[in-house]
């Protein structure tokens, strides 16, 4: 069957653009949650939107999985191969088609990275405004697949407010045109629909992103704490004031130190918590806001308020906060990256219980987040070369999903669902809600063929897990306020 599939394919791709040997399949078992892997069946690097076509029409004639894939930076196992499937990567397809400089728009193909397309507008003054920690790899097809946010999101907003427009090919190679140039369209919101879908629906060929003009000035504040909780509250009353920071992010004390050690960002070591929070706009805006931020973080109990002197340590201070990750490889063998969402009001409360459960499972965990959004990353530190271990970490972080749910928010910010947080998927949705999910997946792809096993899980799963619901069943937080 598999040289059948190879032949086919290789009948209109290059044949090294075909591959099928144990070792070329390695490199493409898993995305960046290393913790799961499977090497698929074989893995295709088409270059035009033509093949694309003709690897999905043949795919759908043979009935055979199709999982598409970025630049895998993805951290919850949403382009994890199918044993039985081809993986399509996109990389090729890196082509800035069009900058619009008097529209404000850029039509790319789905392989550009993301901190490229910004590069691109330079000349022009603008920028595109998500900035996902990962943006000088991550490929803005993935970013649609995710709907990715970044540092900057709270005030600018995911990847699906900062796109116009969609080319899409569903399994059957058709080609579909979401979305336009206009604010808005008629019909349903399928634009919403296929941001965010995680590769289920359809494979995007181009993309329409706005761009938006580089900001007159940018300022930020760095405000240290002796208390997590009083860190989270400050975050509650900066927005309370009225401000909506251009970015506003938060990291505990073993984050503080690890991304120190590793890129001398200039970090209060002493704090138990820092925000950086950054203002951006005319000089005058700036000027007027950092001045608020600034009383405010003192009246909210910070110990030291920084503010950066210039661009280079502004941008020094946002180069910390991006390199957590790779920091987080320095202080252990392996860390598993969470990603849930909460109301801002509950941040020192769920912040109290992350504390709770490393403690309860014997786990460092690191935390650092989104934190005007509410998006928490929590990084688990663990060995996958100690028995059981991985296992333990999952379940703690399956339980900080749930905390985030009981809480009143969800179990992902922008890193989607993929295979990471499926059975989480059973606790935070009813049955007849997962049936229009899988009702929406079957108007587009009735044989499930793409990316499957992703993201919504079967209502035999569900059942199989006995999983309960948030609206019911026994008050695993007391301490948390109920919804």
């Amino acid at each position: 069957m598999v040289h059948d599939l190879v032949n086919q394919l290789r009948s209109f791709l290059p044949p090294e653009a075909v591959l099928f040997e144990t070792e070329d399949l390695k490199p493409y078992e898993c995305d960046g949650l290393s913790a799961y892997r499977q090497t698929p069946l074989l893995v295709v690097l088409p270059q035009t939107e033509k093949q694309i076509i003709q690897v999905l029409q043949l795919c759908y004639k043979t009935k055979t999985p199709v999982v598409a894939r970025g630049a895998g930076t993805g951290l919850s196992g949403g382009a994890l191969p199918h044993a039985e499937g081809v993986l399509m990567s996109l990389a090729k397809l890196n082509q800035i088609v069009e900058i619009d400089a008097a529209a404000r728009t850029a039509r790319v193909q789905p392989g550009v990275r993301n901190l490229a397309i910004s590069e691109a507008a330079v000349p022009y003054g603008l920028y595109y405004a998500p900035d996902p920690s990962s943006q000088i790899a991550c490929s803005i097809g993935g970013n649609v697949a995710e709907n990715s946010g970044g540092v900057h999101c709270l005030k600018y907003g995911l990847t699906v407010h900062n796109i116009l427009k969609l080319r899409v090919l569903t399994i059957d190679g058709e080609c579909l045109e979401i979305g336009g140039q206009s604010l808005d369209s008629a019909g349903f919101d399928l634009l919403a629909l296929m941001t965010g879908s995680e590769g289920m629906l359809g494979i995007v060929t181009e993309i329409t992103v706005k761009l938006i003009p580089v900001p007159e000035k940018a300022q930020l504040v760095m405000a240290g704490f002796d208390d997590v909780q009083k860190a989270g509250n400050a975050v509650a009353n900066v927005i309370a004031a009225g401000i909506i920071p251009a970015g506003m992010e938060m990291m505990d004390k073993i984050t503080i130190h690890a991304v120190e050690e590793f890129l001398q960002a200039g970090y209060d070591l002493d704090a138990a918590a820092i925000l950086l929070c950054e203002s951006d706009g005319s000089v005058e805006e700036v000027a007027d806001e950092i001045e608020r931020i600034n009383t405010i973080m003192l009246k909210s109990g910070a110990t030291k308020v920084s503010l950066s002197r210039n661009e280079a340590e502004r941008l020094s201070f946002w180069a910390g906060r991006k390199a957590a990750f790779p920091a987080a490889g320095r202080v252990s063998p392996d860390y598993y990256c969470m990603d849930g969402t909460i109301p801002r009001k509950h941040l020192a409360d769920v912040l109290r219980g992350i504390e709770e459960l490393s403690v309860e499972y014997g786990l460092r965990c690191m935390n650092v987040f989104h934190a005007g959004d509410g998006n928490l990353h929590p990084l688990i530190l663990y060995d996958a070369n100690q028995p059981g271990e991985l296992e333990r970490t999952e379940e703690f972080g399956g339980k900080i999903l749930e905390m985030c749910i009981h809480a009143g928010g969800t179990i992902t910010g922008e890193h989607g669902v993929g295979m990471e947080k499926i059975n989480q998927m059973c606790s935070q949705f009813r049955t007849g809600e997962l049936e229009m999910f899988h009702a929406v997946k079957a108007a587009f792809d009735a044989e499930g063929l793409l990316n499957p096993g992703k993201a919504v899980p079967t209502l035999h799963r569900c059942a199989e897990l006995g999983a309960m619901h948030v609206h019911s069943g026994e008050e695993r937080f007391p301490d948390l306020p109920r919804f």
